[in-house]
Parts: structure tokens; C-alpha cells; sequence
């Protein structure tokens, strides 16, 4: 069986978060045809339970612990030397080491690269075919941060925005590939790497429709006859703490004025300390990691989806689909998406917008159709065998 590399910035399993559905699902595809060894990190002690999970998948595999704190600190002596802070957040000698050897006592041909702060390990590599898939642009992101921070955070962001996409201009020129998540941002990327273009490609993430299905029947975990508004994701991603603040404190509160018994619950792991503070606020509940959120989409009125900060697809929106659950996203979150707004999902361009859709749909209930629609856009276009190029 052929030989491949797989460099992943964070072990690709569970598959319970945007990043890790997608490199878990490519991990389990490229299983299939070549013998992967698989080098990663592990940033959540929780994930070194998941070890064997991954290696069934794999040949040999390098398993590094990622200390967000020290990798933060580490990242500062990009400062110095000109680089994007990505990189030294993202470097280890022992990775490194373990690359080194593997390029030179197998016989690699293949190098799959996930996400742009791995490419560097694989600088030297040139005459392997070197793939990245850089997922989303990651430097528009921070430019995206940036204009929600005041000095000195939005001068660094704005730095980071700069020295990355640079970079991530020269591991699309000297790579021989690059992928995205979808169209769009492909075509984003074409338009700021041109010398790239003929390179750029993309496949949207799926979803596990057998899974995320709303034939399953589960326990409600709210109380009975609850009115319930419902967002899910991983709660210290700061898009997703930007999202829940926003709408908890600017809309919701016009919401629950319109229909008092209205709740918003916010369901996802290790919520930060302002997430939690949202608990304080009236019909706002924040659970913290759950061992299963469908059963909180399927008891669910609606779901939400108020990214201000967003890339590329968001896994969040295509799984509340999946369970025939109406959505009402922003923009950003939509952003990418092949889905039509008023049919499949609803689209809200401000606070009042929000409030005033999401009141009109709770106070009707008459659009189950909507949810009906968005699961065969689902079936249709987001099914992982469907991917168009995966692998």
C-alpha cells in the first residue's frame, strides 16, 4: 500500500468540532488507500483517551501535548524575527524530528498538510508531492478579530493578518495543491494569491446525515412545554463566545419581549468565563459539555447561528439542518453555504432582524416545511461520500 504523511495541528478525533470533523473525516477516507502516519498535536487532555481511535487508522504516529499557555508564550518570539506567531505556536522539535525520520526511512511520496501552521514541517520535502489543505483563510480571520479589539491586540492581529497570509501565499506557490472548504473561499483566495490560482481547489465538509437524523427519537433535555432557542459549539472558540455574547446581551432580551417564555441555551464544552456570566441573564442557560447535543437540537424551537467572526462553512448550521431544525444565521455564518435563504434557512443581517424573524417564526410556528427543505439540501449536497475531490 502506498505511503502518506498527515500533519494535523490537532489530533483528528473526536470528530465533535469543525476542525476535527474534517481532518477525522480525510483521516478516514485516506485510510482506505494509503498506509497514513499521522503526526499531531493534543491541545485537551481529554484527547489522549482517543489515541487508540486514531491509530486504527494509522501506520506510524506522533502524538505531541500542546499547552495553549506555553504554546502562547512561545508564540511571542515570532515578534522578533519578522514571522507570523502562528508558526512558533505551532513548532516542536520532537515533531519535527519524528517528520524528519519518517521522510527518510519511508518511502513518502504523498504529504497531506491540515491547516498552515503544519506546512513548515515539510519545508524540505519538495520532492514529495505536498498537498495543504488550508480549510479556511485564516489570515482573514484575524483581520476579522482584529477590528473588534482596541490597541495594542488589534495592532498584533492586524500583524498576524499580514505575515500569514504571506505565508500562506508562499505554501500555496511552492506546494502542489491547495484545498478550501468551499467555493467561495477558494475563490477569495485565488483573488489574494493569483500566482496560486491554477493550484486552488476546495470540498465542503459533510455531515454524518444518519447520525444528525430527526427520525431518532430522544429525551428531552428541557423542561416540558419550553419555548427554546438553541446554539452549539465549542464555547472557548472565541467566534462562538463573540456570537452567544452578542446575542444574549443585544437580542435576546427583544426576543423574550415579544415571547415570554422564550429560552436561549448554549450548548457546547469548556465554556469561558463570559459565557458563563450569560447564565446570569434571564432565560439564558449555558450547559457546558454534553455527551450529546442532538437531543438539544431535536427539542429545540430554533436554532441560532449570530457569527460576526466566521470562515468558510460552519458545521454548527449544517447539523441543525440535517435534524430539520430551522436555522437563522447571519451573513458570515451563511457564508459559503449552498442553501437558499427562505426556503432552506433564514438569513438576518442585524440585531432587529434577528429578533424580529425569530419572533415571527415562534409566535406562527407554521414553517416546518423550512426544516423539511434544509435536510435534503443536506442529503443532497453535504454528505461526506459526496465531497467533490475528497481525498
Amino acid at each position: 500500500m502506498r505511503e502518506l504523511l498527515y500533519l494535523v495541528h490537532r489530533i483528528p478525533y473526536p470528530p465533535d468540532k469543525g476542525d476535527k470533523i474534517r481532518s477525522y473525516h480525510l483521516l478516514k477516507y485516506l485510510s482506505q488507500h494509503y498506509r497514513v502516519h499521522l503526526g499531531t498535536f493534543i491541545d485537551n487532555e481529554k484527547d489522549w483517551n482517543y489515541l487508540g481511535k486514531v491509530k486504527d487508522l494509522c501506520g506510524e504516529t506522533c502524538f505531541v501535548n500542546l499547552s495553549p499557555k506555553v504554546a502562547r508564550l512561545r508564540s511571542l518570539g515570532g515578534l522578533l524575527f519578522r514571522q507570523p506567531l502562528t508558526l512558533p505556536y505551532y513548532r516542536d522539535k520532537g515533531l519535527q524530528a519524528w517528520v524528519n525520520n519518517i521522510l527518510e526511512t519511508r518511502s513518502i511520496r504523498n504529504i497531506l498538510i491540515f491547516s498552515s501552521g503544519m506546512a513548515q514541517y515539510v519545508s524540505h520535502a519538495a520532492p514529495a508531492r505536498r498537498i495543504i489543505d488550508f480549510v479556511d483563510i485564516d489570515s482573514d480571520k484575524w483581520m476579522q478579530y482584529a477590528a473588534t479589539k482596541t490597541w495594542p491586540m488589534d495592532w498584533i492581529y492586524r500583524r498576524e493578518s499580514r505575515l500569514l497570509l504571506s505565508y500562506e501565499k508562499q505554501v500555496a506557490k511552492e506546494f502542489d495543491g491547495a484545498a478550501f472548504v468551499s467555493e467561495a473561499e477558494a475563490d477569495l483566495f485565488k483573488r489574494l494569491a493569483p500566482e496560486a490560482a491554477t493550484k486552488v481547489t476546495y470540498f465542503n465538509n459533510g455531515v454524518d446525515a444518519d447520525y444528525f437524523s430527526p427520525q431518532v427519537v430522544y429525551a428531552s433535555p428541557y423542561a416540558a412545554g419550553s419555548n427554546i432557542l438553541v446554539f452549539t459549539g465549542a464555547m472557548d472558540y472565541w467566534a462562538n463566545v463573540d456570537a452567544v455574547d452578542w446575542f444574549a446581551r443585544a437580542i435576546f432580551p427583544v426576543i423574550r419581549a415579544g415571547v415570554p417564555d422564550v429560552e436561549f441555551h448554549i450548548v457546547g464544552a469548556r465554556p469561558t468565563a463570559n459565557v458563563l456570566a450569560l447564565a446570569t441573564l434571564p432565560g439564558v442557560a449555558v450547559t457546558g459539555s454534553v455527551p450529546d447535543i442532538r437531543p438539544y437540537l431535536a427539542h429545540a424551537s430554533l436554532a441560532v447561528a449570530p457569527l460576526r467572526i466566521a470562515r468558510g462553512i460552519q458545521n454548527k448550521v449544517l447539523e441543525a439542518m440535517a435534524m430539520e431544525k430551522i436555522v437563522v444565521a447571519s451573513p458570515q455564518a451563511m457564508e459559503g453555504l449552498c442553501a437558499l435563504p427562505g426556503r432552506e434557512l433564514l438569513v438576518a443581517d442585524n440585531e432587529d432582524d434577528f429578533a424580529h424573524q425569530i419572533i415571527t417564526l415562534l409566535q406562527s410556528k407554521s414553517h416546518l416545511a423550512m426544516g423539511r427543505a434544509a435536510r435534503v439540501r443536506v442529503l443532497e449536497d453535504y454528505s461526506w461520500e459526496k465531497r467533490p475531490g475528497a481525498g
